[in-house]
């Protein structure tokens, strides 16, 4: 395996192997995310999508493998070196602060501080106003910054999560499942905060089991059966039916 990632890539993970005990999770896959590209990460529950997330993220550390980032090899022992990286993710449970208000959980952990002299507080104004004007940039429009993120809707808490990332500088965007449970226009408006955030340069995967959802967004999907892929096609190559095929091993590549 090269010291050196693709030329170009923004993400590279090469022969990547992940066992728990017995059980091998990820079994030498190889996937790659190249600038302003949105990827379709797909596979039925238990193909290995959530892990092969996490070993990018820190999370668990590959048993075999390596990761490049800008065609440069690196080791991600944990989420903070990840996003310290530009590698920002968006769980499916999103990890907001429901009783924070949304420029609190906008700058959750990178607050703004005012001081003189021995004395510190939160510079609320000056965050209300970036969360107000970041959010607008990308098109979403809030009600108030100081309005509590419970009182939200699943769309609006997504747009919320997106926007944080694109603020703080993130060159990959991860989508955990961004359109489970959401109303149809609520979807809508996800995918297209998934458009725009390529639009503004950043590359996205995208993981979802929605194989419509992901066919509205996705440049490339990379399909994910048993902890390998099985597939990796350009969009225009294959129809949504192929790609549902491919998940359920009813096709092979």
């Amino acid at each position: 395996m090269s010291a050196d990632g693709p030329p170009g890539s923004v993400v590279h993970m090469e022969h990547i192997v992940k066992r728990f005990g017995t059980v091998t999770a990820l079994d030498g896959v190889n996937f790659t995310v190249n600038p302003r590209e949105v990827v379709g990460l797909v596979g039925d529950n238990g193909a290995g999508k959530s892990t092969l997330i996490k070993v990018l993220t820190g999370v668990f550390p590959p048993t075999e493998g390596r990761i490049h980032i800008d065609s440069q090899l690196v080791e991600i022992r944990s989420p903070r070196e990840a996003r310290a990286l530009g590698i920002e993710t968006v769980y499916q449970d999103l990890a907001l602060v429901n009783l924070m208000s949304i420029t609190r959980n906008f700058f959750l952990g990178r607050e703004l501080a005012a001081k003189i002299g021995p004395l510190h507080w939160l510079n609320l104004r000056e965050m209300d106003r970036q969360t107000r004007s970041s959010l607008r940039d990308i098109g979403i429009e809030v009600r108030s910054p100081t309005e509590r993120v419970e009182k939200l809707s699943g769309g609006e808490r997504q747009s919320i999560a997106i926007g944080r990332a694109l603020h703080f500088g993130a060159k990959l965007l991860i989508l955990d499942e961004p359109t489970s449970a959401l109303s149809v226009a609520e979807t809508r408006k996800v995918l297209n905060y998934t458009l725009n955030a390529k639009e503004r340069g950043l590359s996205v995967i995208f993981i979802t089991h929605n194989i419509h959802h992901v066919f509205m967004v996705a440049d490339r999907y990379s399909v994910l059966r048993h902890g390998k892929v099985v597939a990796n096609y350009a969009k225009g190559e294959v129809t949504q039916d192929d790609v549902a095929n491919l998940v359920t091993g009813e096709r092979e590549s």
